[in-house]
């Protein structure tokens, strides 16, 4: 296939490939993604949650002649998306601490012997020497970067072993790098095209609306009256509950099983069994409601997903963005509800301006705050406040936030 070869005109059948993937068609922005990534383009592709960003790497994976590396942060994403790709025959492997080790060299000896298309690792394990010289060895089509604002030192998630990604591009500077986020600002935007491309790489943006999730913020009231009133209305729905310390999480989970609702606490303090295992009844249930730390979210397959409750602030507008966007994958409706209180604010400015960071980031972590609060007291709409945010101009009042119904 020709290095600069479209979709349209691939000869090895992007039809075929997308029936292999599950799908019927392209969602908005994908075909564009994928014909950069398939022309040798380096792509930062920012997609909303939901859209489909996955197809976007796995499609050319298919694709092009040889191996794709994809990079992900978090060992339950790999193992969803592995197993789902293996489901449909799918060639794919892993390597990732929490494996077997030799479940780990299973999986490389397949792809060192051209037998795999896909092979997902963490960014800690590619950037060792040793994975690095074995993968030079490899015919590499393209290197995948999965919630590439992890590479950001301005992003809600930094995770300095991702900053280290930057190196790619020195080692394989003619295999396309195509990075994913659902959340980026205009400042870590520019952060991540200059940590991992140098500037150079093709920037395709879809809007962030997520219309169908309507936006709602409640004044905070003792004992959780808000939450509780809240909880009645989903009783037969599935949603999330973010607090922010395991100890809430504890907390709200008693409050809530005590007042008989199918509740399951979640975070990072749990035995690994367990969490699988609520993780497991989740994907399946009805009527489930899970109270959890931000531990909880990334990479879960549940498309129906009918509410998620901040009973805490949440960390940003871009944390606040990625975790409500785990409603509402399905297309139906979906509410999202932040419960807000004086308190909120006065105890993280003090844990901002308590901290050891350097005044830089300090700075920014207190414009975000800022942010985080305008879109609470607001008195517009609450959407175009958010879309702002990440630099989209609105052009109506939604009609599907709390201010613009009432």
């Amino acid at each position: 296939m020709s290095a600069t070869a479209s979709l349209s005109e691939t000869q090895t059948g992007p039809d075929q490939a997308l029936a292999a993937l599950g799908h019927a068609g392209f969602r908005e922005g994908q075909e564009e993604v994928i014909n950069a990534i398939l022309a040798g383009r380096n792509v930062l592709a920012l997609m909303p949650t939901g859209a489909g960003k996955s197809l976007c790497y796995q499609l050319p994976a298919l694709l092009l002649p040889g191996l794709t590396v994809v990079i992900s942060p978090l060992i339950a994403l790999m193992e969803n998306q592995i197993a789902a790709l293996r489901a449909k025959g799918i060639p794919a492997g892993m390597i990732h601490s929490g494996r077997e080790r030799e479940a780990n060299v299973a999986d490389w000896k397949a792809a060192a012997a051209g037998e795999l298309k896909l092979l997902y690792m963490s960014p800690e394990r590619l950037m060792t020497g040793r994975m690095l010289g074995a993968l030079r060895r490899q015919d590499l089509s393209l290197i995948a970067i999965d919630e590439a604002h992890c590479v950001s030192q301005w992003g809600h998630q930094f995770r300095p072993e991702y900053r280290q990604l930057g190196r790619l591009k020195e080692v394989w500077p003619d295999v396309p790098v195509a990075a994913f986020t659902a959340t980026a600002d205009p400042e870590t935007r520019e952060d991540i095209l200059q940590a991992l491309f140098e500037g150079n790489a093709d920037l395709i943006r879809q809007g962030f609306d997520r219309p169908n999730i309507s936006l709602n913020v409640a004044e905070r009231e003792r004992d959780d009256r808000v939450l509780m009133t809240l909880m009645r209305r989903y009783r037969r729905k599935c949603g999330i509950v973010y607090c922010r310390t395991r100890k809430s999480v504890e907390l709200v989970t008693q409050r809530l099983a005590g007042a008989r609702f199918n509740v399951a606490a979640y975070h990072a303090g749990l035995p690994e069994e367990e969490r699988l295992s609520i993780l497991e009844r989740f994907i399946s249930a009805e009527n489930m409601t899970v109270v959890a730390t931000v531990a909880f979210g990334m990479g879960i397959d549940k498309p129906d997903i009918d509410f998620v409750i901040h009973r805490d602030l949440p960390a940003s507008l871009e944390a606040y963005y990625q975790e409500i966007g785990r409603s509402g994958r399905d297309g139906r409706e979906a509410e999202a509800h932040l419960i807000f209180g004086i308190g909120d604010l006065i105890a993280r400015r003090r844990l901002i301006d308590g901290s050891d960071a350097p005044d830089k980031v300090k700075r920014v972590e207190r414009r975000r705050l800022d942010a985080l609060v305008a879109f609470c007291e607001t008195d517009l709409c609450r959407r175009a406040e958010l879309l702002r945010y990440f630099g989209e101009e609105p052009r109506d009042a939604c009609g599907n936030c709390d201010l613009c119904v009432d």
